[in-house]
């Protein structure tokens, strides 16, 4: 074994990413969010190599539109342990047009009414309180 191999082996398991995960939440960070789309319209999020509805591996990368639409949103205040320190907190489903997204709505109170759907939000990138895990992040656009 080399050096650099036994130096590799002693520095332990090496974390898991999913690149095309990891790559699509760096571009709605920069404000260039995306969703793959196939010939037939229908949309997806990364890593996808295959359209979910029709089969097609012909996906091309479509810009989001710059805000979307609250389909439905729930307040979770019993969260899951990777968001024991983030609660209360409000999660999302919000149309792009062809895909729809689940992120945490920021910039409101984390109550009941506080959001409805068919209101407008813009999408970025923020990290959980517990974890510090980067994760999908709503805020209310400046119109509203």
């Amino acid at each position: 074994m080399s050096d650099d191999a036994a130096d590799a082996a002693d520095a332990g398991p090496v974390p898991a990413t999913n690149a095309g995960y990891d790559e699509w939440v760096d571009a709605i960070a920069d404000g260039e969010g995306y969703a793959l789309v196939c010939s037939n319209g229908h949309g997806s999020l990364p890593p996808r190599r295959v359209c979910p509805e029709c089969g097609s591996t012909d996906l091309s990368r479509e810009p989001l539109d710059a805000t979307g639409t609250v389909e439905t949103y729930s307040v979770v205040h019993v969260p899951a342990p990777r968001f024991a320190d983030d609660a209360p907190y409000v999660t999302a489903i919000v149309d792009f047009g062809p895909v729809r997204v689940t992120g945490v709505v920021r910039g409101i109170d984390p109550e009941p009414n506080a959001i409805e759907a068919g209101d407008e939000l813009e999408a970025s990138v923020g990290t959980r309180e517990t974890d510090g895990e980067r994760i999908v992040v709503f805020r209310p656009t400046d119109g509203a």
